[in-house]
C-alpha cells in the first residue's frame, strides 16, 4: 500500500482505484465529488474538473480565474486542460505527509464550494 492509499483510509474518505495509483474521492458532503489523486513519482496530482470553458464571455472568464489564484486558493491553481477548467495542486511523494495531504484536500473543497457562485456565472 502506498502512502496515498494510506492517507485516503486514514482520512476514512471514500475512494475508489480507476488505475495503478489513481484514484478518485467521493465525498460530495465535503466537497470533493471526483477529485482524482494520482501517484506519479515524485510528484502526487490531485485535481478535479470544475466546469467546460464557457463559449462566450471568455475574457472576462479567465481573468476571473486569474484572480481567484492571485488571491483566493490556499493550495494549487485553477488551469484549463483542453475544453476543461480544472483545479490542480501537486505535492511531492517524498515530503508529503498526512497533514499536507489533508490541507491540500481541504483547500480544493474549500475553493470548490467557495467560488461555486462566481463561476457558475459563467455556465
Amino acid at each position: 500500500m502506498n502512502a496515498v492509499e494510506r492517507y485516503l483510509l486514514n482520512l476514512d474518505l471514500n475512494y475508489e482505484e480507476v488505475a495503478a495509483k489513481t484514484y478518485i474521492i467521493h465525498e460530495p458532503e465535503k466537497g470533493l465529488e471526483n477529485v482524482a489523486v494520482m501517484l506519479d513519482e515524485p510528484l502526487v496530482i490531485v485535481q478535479v474538473k470544475v466546469m467546460d470553458v464557457p463559449s462566450s464571455g471568455r475574457e472576462r472568464f479567465f481573468r476571473t480565474l486569474l484572480n481567484l489564484n492571485a488571491t483566493d486558493l490556499i493550495h494549487g491553481a485553477y488551469g484549463v486542460n483542453g475544453d476543461e477548467v480544472i483545479l490542480i495542486d501537486t505535492l511531492r511523494s517524498a515530503t508529503m505527509d498526512l497533514e499536507e495531504f489533508q490541507a491540500c484536500l481541504d483547500a480544493i473543497g474549500l475553493a470548490l464550494s467557495q467560488h461555486y457562485r462566481i463561476l457558475s456565472d459563467f455556465r
